[in-house]
């Protein structure tokens, strides 16, 4: 499903963004083609779209498992009242989090892991239990990435 365009951005605008989230290497003179506009004009938008924060950067996507990171782990964290900012914050400096989002429902915060092995992940957890505020933890490990995606356009 693709999205509507927001107010400060037109169908090109959206083009250029969807293009780049396939390759950000594109040339300036290939893109304008696909988007059917000219190279200048082109860059131009993507500065606009750089300066008004909508494109924050530029990265290779790199595959974890050719590092060695073959276990994944979702893990759902419950926080005493009041303390879940602290705990995701401390949690977000761990090299094996990719993301922590604050969630609502029965816990506060979730964080998506990549650990080169179980042992690694056995490691985590165990600090993650006897941090101050945690009370409890539930991981689900994933058996098979069937999609995993920062493009949202």
């Amino acid at each position: 499903m693709k999205s509507a365009p927001t107010k400060s951005m037109d169908t090109i605008d959206l083009e250029i963004i969807r293009a780049l989230e396939e390759n950000s290497r594109v040339s300036l003179r290939k893109l304008a083609s696909k988007v059917g506009s000219t190279a200048n004009i082109v860059q131009k938008r993507i500065k606009n779209l750089e300066s008004n924060g909508i494109i924050r950067g530029y990265i290779p996507l790199i595959d974890p498992a050719k590092f060695g990171y073959d276990v994944a782990a979702i893990v759902m964290i419950q926080v005493e009242s009041g303390h879940a900012d602290e705990v995701e914050n401390e949690i977000a400096k761990d090299s094996g989090v990719l993301s922590v989002y604050s969630i609502t429902g029965d816990f506060d915060a979730v964080a998506f892991t990549k650990f080169k092995d179980s042992a690694s992940l056995n490691v985590f957890l165990k600090n993650l239990l006897t941090a101050r505020f945690v009370k409890r933890t539930v991981t689900m490990v994933a058996l098979n990435v069937v999609k995993e995606s920062c493009g949202i356009i």
